[in-house]
């Protein structure tokens, strides 16, 4: 049975420090993250020199680059440090200050050096193209020059440049305030154990509350997590509402058709990547219908509800994993990519790269991070099970792309575009899932590890695609000029779980509330990234383990390709085409054979 921690949170200051991350290789302390904050200020005038200076001459245009990717590199390690600082206890009004400080000062940096796309787009084309010819060290700047040139059409004016990057500040707001509710403030209603005990229940703790074998524990925690969120369901739907109009101001006011279209165009991604997505996953949408009907059945419910899409459907598997234990295999899992691969993955599980295990105040959930110039670093909440074992997976995969694209590429071109985002750390799910298949004997385990792998596809491509299709509505609802009510988006997401789930489970009325919950919806179009990066995943981990000729090494340019070119062009030289739906469609036939197995077993 899944066991569930009773004791409360510790604090901060009572966590092992083997188990927490070494901060300090960002910055020593606050006070040397503060210096770098006023020296940064007295810089920005040395950046404003070049201002009305741009066209004059090849030289000036490269040195108020390399300036502003300099400037830019120490913003970055500023607002790294002291958002990671805060997230460490997100109620430290020490921290909200400090992370406040760099918000501020990147939005002053990004005011003032707003001039420089402006006046880059009033050279004309032939001119900056001899400015690239005559200077050898401009050549770096090729393709973000010729992208400025593609998105001409949508940068305004010097004046307007600047107001735009003022008013950011104030449209990063809802997110803030949704953040210091959901992290800081909400607190949900205990729930009793099975030995009457009280569970404290955490956003942490869901997913494995989710997974317990007991029901009324299941049920209990469902209703203690979205009682808290109805409470403030108002709210809640002002902060999305607000998010949304940001979302529509930006696009609309650089000329965009909407704000999808807006958000597709930042990667040169046709739209049709975005609707073939959605289309191919309803094409093919009874698959989850049947997965859900074997659910019901295996778990012999009269009655399947929304809190029971989590819990194992093989029963008595005791699949306890300790970190320790996790990160061995984890390790083992990923051999296949090679020795140099497995070489910085050990250095980055014992070399202070990872933040481990909850306390009170921290933020939620998982992510992978860091500033140029420094190792990334991994954010976890750890608990000892499966889930856990493929978030490490996950957020190495991350943290390892970021690794291999900073050490491969300048500055400029070291962040890979979003649209990758999620494939590297893809691709490790993959092949741990595999591995764990390939080494397990017991026929319960391995049915149970199926059901595990057929719950990525469910919670990534399947309900990654419902997330992307509830913000492709509401922004569109918001564009025809419909209100964004509790209500609505209520019912919205509703028959959106309808579709999704089909006839075979019932859609509890407090599932209609988990769009309120959900923090990606606040960096609006981004979920879908990860439907079709898993897709390309699954397609990339597959050529590597039947030892594809070359894909391994294809897929180490992959990740040392960072954003120096187009997402789809660098997925596209990895193997994968992400314009056509043949992807989805492989991701999904493989998800039908594990359907298939499931049932015969």
């Amino acid at each position: 049975m899944v066991k569930t921690k009773l004791k409360s949170l510790p604090s901060r200051n009572e966590l092992d420090k083997n188990f927490i991350w070494k901060i300090e290789d960002l910055y020593p302390s606050d006070k040397d993250c503060k210096n770098d904050m006023l020296q940064l200020e007295s810089s920005f005038d040395k950046l404003s020199k070049f201002q009305n200076k741009l066209g004059d001459s090849s030289d000036n245009l490269l040195s108020c680059l390399i300036l502003n990717d300099e400037l830019s590199q120490i913003i970055e390690k500023i607002y790294v440090y002291s958002h990671m600082k805060l997230h460490e206890d997100t109620s430290s009004s020490i921290y909200q200050a400090l992370s406040d400080g760099a918000k501020s000062l990147s939005i002053k940096f990004s005011a003032i050096a707003s001039f420089i796309i402006p006046e880059i787009l009033l050279i004309p084309e032939d001119t900056l193209y001899r400015y690239i010819n005559e200077n050898e060290s401009l050549k770096l700047y090729t393709h973000f020059l010729h992208d400025l040139l593609r998105q001409k059409e949508h940068i305004l004016s010097k004046k307007e440049e600047e107001l735009l990057a003022r008013v950011s500040e104030i449209g990063g707001t809802p997110q803030s305030i949704f953040t210091m509710l959901n992290d800081a403030d909400m607190n949900f209603p205990p729930i009793k154990g099975e030995d009457g005990s009280d569970i404290e229940v955490t956003k942490g703790r869901f997913v494995n509350l989710m997974e317990n074998l007991n029901r009324d524990i299941r049920k209990a925690a469902f209703n203690s997590l979205y009682s808290s969120y109805i409470n403030q369901k108002n709210t809640l739907a002002a902060i999305y509402n607000g998010s949304v109009k940001k979302d529509a101001f930006f696009a609309t006011t650089r000329g965009y058709p909407s704000s999808l279209e807006a958000s597709l165009f930042a990667d040169n991604i046709p739209l049709e990547v975005y609707t073939n997505l959605i289309d191919t996953v309803h094409s093919n949408i009874h698959l989850m219908h049947r997965y859900v009907s074997l659910r019901k059945k295996l778990l012999n419910l009269d009655e399947l509800h929304m809190y029971d899409l989590y819990t194992p459907i093989v029963p008595d598997i005791d699949m306890k994993i300790p970190y320790e234990e996790a990160i061995k295999i984890v390790k083992e899992g990923l051999a296949p990519l090679g020795d140099d691969y497995i070489k910085i993955l050990h250095k980055g599980l014992f070399g202070g790269w990872i933040d481990v295990y909850e306390n009170k105040g921290k933020r939620s959930g998982a992510y992978s991070w860091g500033a140029y110039g420094t190792h990334p670093y991994v954010l976890l909440n750890y608990q000892d099970n499966i889930n856990n074992l493929f978030t490490l997976a996950h957020e190495m995969g991350h943290a390892l792309h970021s690794y291999y694209s900073d050490e491969a590429q300048p500055y400029i071109y070291a962040q890979y575009p979003i649209f990758l985002a999620e494939v590297a750390s893809t691709v490790n799910e993959s092949l741990l899932m595999q591995h764990l298949l390939n080494n397990t004997t017991d026929k319960n385990k391995k049915a149970y590890l199926i059901n595990h792998f057929m719950e990525q596809f469910r919670g990534t491509l399947f309900r990654q695609t419902m997330f992307a299709e509830f913000e492709k509505i509401t922004h569109e609802m918001w564009e025809r000029g419909e209100a964004l009510t509790v209500d609505s988006l209520c019912e919205v997401y509703k028959n959106l779980n309808i579709k999704y789930y089909g006839p075979d489970i019932i859609i509890d009325s407090e599932i209609s509330f988990e769009w309120a919950r959900i923090p990606h919806f606040y960096n609006a179009f981004y979920v879908y990234k990860y439907a079709t990066g898993y897709s390309a995943a699954i397609a990339l981990s597959d050529g590597i383990l039947n030892n594809k000729a070359g894909s391994l090494d294809s897929y180490l340019t992959f990740l040392k390709s960072g954003g120096s070119d187009y997402p789809i062009n660098i997925l596209e030289r990895a193997g994968v085409d992400m314009k056509s739906p043949e992807p989805i469609k492989k991701a999904l036939k493989v998800f039908e054979g594990l359907l298939v197995e499931m049932e015969k077993m």
